[in-house]
């Protein structure tokens, strides 16, 4: 729920009784992933979505009973091939679906993310008799409100758990096999960062495709004439500064993309040297296969090891065809994408593999991902670390790839 935060948190504000469906798993292809959530007012103003049309009556219905009996429900939809007209997803998988009357838990959760804080909201799928949608809101240092109806290790492990996925900015399902609890822990987060270095032309389409991407974006060049924001209006920041020494006093996390846009090596190779060691989601150059290969020599005569030159993508994007600066930032932005999402980067049109890719765990490559583009050993992000004998299952892993050449 926390996705809508800002409108459903008015609506708290106005006095307005409302329950709210989540997404709370996901088996199979669905349009929508864990956390997405449609809110109902007692007016039977909708607000929001869970799968983008399947079972929204479904789910709106079940909304409207919850607020009638104050209690929380947790329903299954799926499709059924016996009767192609029954309420279920067309596409083929499965949703579980957590609906809740808000409970004040809920609401200060959704107040904070309003707000823009860090805040990460845990609430019982399944577990003992009574428990169903019981709510922890948990802070990234430890602090919160609301329990879990159980033992206080229940809640100390659902906060370790939260706390991990804070970190890493996702929301996921996870399970508490020592309690018998299965949780749905929504996060929220500040926007990701996108640092483009270099303040060329196609820097600015890209600081266009990547503000449509939700990424928060900054602009860097060391030559005061060009790093402007007059030149870079859309960029939420612009920075004079030599590159290196600019990503030297960032404190970035494992959502953040680096794009070098400069293809000098006098900027590109201090730069990249730094980067490249950096935990970051996704590091990418311009340039030509030459300047490539030109470069690839002098990181290494710098000291950069293979498996780190391996997390390159130079050239940076995908093979578009592109050629106009907003179709590079295509490129580009679709390349990101397929990193962030475990996309193979070919077209489905006249394939059979699955539209939405099952998390890949480490040496394996994302479903329906050809072996060209499968991951690097010891290069796939780890899954996240257990919390008291349970398994947080990421939902949208930041997988690595072997450089895709061309765009």
């Amino acid at each position: 729920m926390l996705d809508i935060a800002g409108e459903l948190h008015r609506w708290c504000t106005q006095g307005r009784e409302v329950a709210v469906a989540t997404v709370a798993a996901v088996r199979g292809s669905a349009p929508r992933q864990p956390g997405a959530a449609l809110a109902v007012d007692a007016a039977g103003t909708a607000l929001g979505s869970v799968s983008g049309g399947c079972v929204e009556g479904a789910v709106h219905e079940l909304c409207r009973a919850a607020l009638a009996s104050g209690e929380p429900v947790l329903e299954r939809f799926g499709y059924s091939d016996d009767d192609a007209f029954a309420v279920g997803l067309t596409c083929g998988g499965e949703i579980d679906v957590l609906v809740t009357p808000v409970c004040p838990v809920a609401a200060a959760a959704l107040a904070a993310a309003a707000s823009g804080e860090t805040v990460a909201l845990a609430r019982v799928v399944t577990g003992p008799p009574g428990t169903t949608g019981r709510a922890l809101l948990v802070r990234p240092d430890g602090t919160g409100e609301g329990t879990l109806g159980g033992p206080p290790a229940l809640d100390d492990a659902a906060r370790d758990a939260a706390r991990t996925l804070l970190d890493a900015g996702r929301t996921a399902r996870v399970d508490l096999p020592a309690h018998s609890v299965g949780l749905l822990v929504e996060c929220s987060v500040p926007p990701p960062r996108m640092l483009v270095f270099g303040a060329i032309d196609f820097a600015a389409a890209l600081v266009r495709a990547g503000t449509f991407l939700g990424y928060r974006v900054t602009v860097c060049d060391a030559r005061p004439v060009f790093a402007t924001a007059a030149r870079f209006p859309e960029a939420d920041e612009v920075v004079v500064d030599w590159p290196h020494r600019y990503l030297d006093s960032q404190v970035l996390d494992a959502r953040t993309v680096l794009c070098v846009l400069t293809h000098d090596a006098k900027f590109d190779v201090p730069l990249l040297q730094r980067a490249l060691a950096l935990p970051v989601a996704y590091v990418g150059a311009m340039g030509s296969r030459r300047t490539h290969e030109a470069r690839l020599r002098l990181l290494r005569d710098a000291g950069v090891g293979e498996e780190e030159l391996a997390r390159l993508r130079s050239p940076i994007g995908l093979d578009l065809g592109a050629r106009t600066p907003e179709e590079t930032a295509l490129s580009i932005a679709a390349e990101i994408v397929a990193v962030r999402r475990g996309g193979s980067g070919v077209p489905l049109t006249g394939g059979d593999t699955p539209i939405h890719h099952e998390a890949a765990g480490p040496g394996r490559a994302p479903t329906g991902c050809p072996p060209s583009l499968a991951p690097v050993p010891g290069l796939n992000a780890p899954r996240l670390p257990r919390a008291d004998a349970g398994w947080v299952e990421p939902v949208r892993p930041p997988v690595q790839h072997p450089a895709v050449t061309g765009r």
